[in-house]
């Protein structure tokens, strides 16, 4: 996969596109209409609900300008590799370190990183050491304590339909 592409699960294309969804047509008219009542109660210089959701508007507008270059430039990968015996995007895997501790991963893209459900970056050093790799292969993993080895001891996939829940 080319390191400049920004990949995506269609999962995680969905959820950029309803968050830009609920800021364009839910929160972004709420906070002009709140910073537009508070306008109408005088002095804007010491009016804190104006100074206020003005900031807010502020910071939607960023994250709608963020979200809409993102969506433009991201690669939705929504079919699972031919080869799923090697560790691609996508991939469910579980590993063991020379510790004998066992750890499941699946790797994403980085708008979809979700630390409680183990899902991490196809760019953190752990992925880039098991991209390619297959079950008995092991891989020798950067961490900040030092470099540890671990093996694949599986690895899986599911359908990445565009109605992937």
């Amino acid at each position: 996969m080319d390191a400049k592409k920004i990949y995506i699960t269609p999962r995680g294309a969905r959820s950029l596109r309803e968050e830009l969804a609920y800021l364009w047509q839910d929160k972004r008219p709420k906070v002009t209409e709140q910073v537009r009542a508070a306008a109408a109660l005088g002095d804007r210089s010491e009016n804190a609900e104006y100074q206020y959701g003005k900031r807010q508007l502020r910071e939607i507008d960023r994250r709608i300008r963020y979200l809409q270059k993102r969506l433009d430039n991201i690669t939705v990968v929504d079919r699972t590799p031919s080869d799923q015996t090697r560790v691609f995007f996508g991939a469910f895997v579980t590993l063991e370190t020379e510790d004998a501790e066992s750890l499941s991963i699946r790797i994403v893209g980085e708008d979809e990183i979700d630390i409680a459900r183990s899902w991490i970056s196809m760019h953190t050093p752990l992925a880039r050491a098991i991209l390619g790799k297959s079950v008995g292969d092991e891989a020798r993993i950067q961490r900040p304590a030092g470099i540890i080895t671990a093996e694949i001891l599986s690895i899986h996939y599911e359908e990445m339909s565009a109605y992937d829940d």
